[in-house]
């Protein structure tokens, strides 16, 4: 029998506060992407490996369950179940459902980052072990006939170790296997596993879809006023996570100080610097900070699009691209200071403008 939530370990790629994309009955905004691997099943045409891209927070985590749930309860890509669905729903009473739900099914495995109880954490990276022991789903025969599915959620967590583990499963799979790779930024993804999967881009949502996933989160979220959903969505670029921060009553105020900062970059108010670094140094969430780093990466990819007629700069943000993720790394993985990180973060910025000149 499955645990309440409230006694289950934290798991990385949830959201504080909202249920876990694994258990989603809907999907909004991507009957697009959701069609094309509906299409490529009835096919039979799937790639062995999918590599689902597109910004934080959009739904991608929550299509690759739906695309695995639907293999795992169709193992037949004739059966009348698949020629006559007209997405990739699936009954959360049916068997496959309800093992899936409960991370029990023996036919999938999960990759992420794994918490670690002594230490109260996660680990900052997917490491080459958890990799391995995720792949071990594919060296076994599928205990009911069907497919065997891999999720990795994602795959900028992934160290090069593991990432060259699951190239090589990528490279050499066995029959009947399915590889779901959720990426924030799959330009980054190693070129050797992009160049070997299916690629589906995800768009952001649209204002009026943020919303509409929000009310189907249950509280606190659904009891939030639809004026505050209205202008979370609006100022979330996109992303249900970006719009969930700024709804959390922990992080009131602090997403509009990120926004503020982060658009005065190359040269931002050094007062406002410091009230961030406060503000991101004394909160016990991970979450502020988080969607910090996220809409500081955003700054620099489009930093590093300006450069375009110099491709020098362009490797030098970014190499500061891949100090800044690493420095983060280290900050959560060695519980360093979370205020000198900030700070720092901003001053290596402020030297490569002044390079830059």
């Amino acid at each position: 029998m499955r645990k309440p939530e409230s006694d289950e370990a934290p798991e990385s790629d949830r959201i504080a506060g909202a249920p876990h994309p694994r258990h989603a009955q809907t999907l909004i905004g991507h009957g697009a992407a959701e069609a094309a691997m509906l299409s490529a099943y009835r096919e039979e045409r799937l790639a062995h490996a999918w590599l689902i891209g597109g910004p934080e927070g959009i739904g991608k985590a929550t299509l690759a369950w739906r695309f695995a749930r639907f293999l795992l309860a169709n193992p037949d890509p004739n059966a009348p179940a698949v020629r006559d669905a007209r997405d990739l729903w699936v009954d959360p009473k049916a068997p496959a459902a309800r093992h899936l739900a409960s991370l029990a099914h023996p036919d999938f495995s999960l990759a992420r980052r794994v918490w670690q109880a002594d230490k109260k954490k996660f680990f900052s990276e997917i490491r080459v072990d958890d990799v391995r022991a995720a792949l071990q789903v594919f060296q076994m025969s599928a205990a009911f006939g069907g497919w065997r599915v891999c999720l990795v959620d994602c795959a900028e967590d992934l160290n090069r170790s593991s990432a060259n583990a699951l190239l090589k499963m990528i490279e050499e799979p066995p029959e009947r296997a399915l590889i779901l790779i959720v990426s924030h930024r799959p330009g980054q993804v190693l070129p050797t596993i992009r160049s070997r999967c299916r690629k589906l881009k995800l768009e952001p949502l649209a204002d009026s879809e943020i919303a509409e996933v929000v009310a189907t989160l249950g509280p606190p979220y659904s009891d939030a006023d639809g004026d505050a959903v209205a202008k979370a969505a609006e100022r979330a670029n996109g992303s249900v996570r970006e719009a969930l921060a700024r709804l959390s009553p922990e992080h009131e105020g602090v997403g509009a100080l990120i926004d503020a900062t982060v658009a005065d970059l190359p040269h931002p108010d050094p007062r406002a610097v410091a009230k961030l670094a406060e503000a991101l140094g004394s909160r016990a969430s991970s979450e502020a900070l988080a969607a910090f780093h996220r809409t500081l990466y955003d700054w620099l990819a489009a930093w590093a699009a300006a450069t375009v007629a110099s491709p020098l700069r362009a490797f030098e943000i970014g190499s500061l691209w891949d100090r800044v993720r690493q420095a983060a790394r280290e900050t959560e993985a060695m519980n360093l200071d979370r205020r000198l990180h900030v700070l720092s973060v901003f001053a290596e910025i402020a030297a490569a403008a002044r390079k830059r000149g």
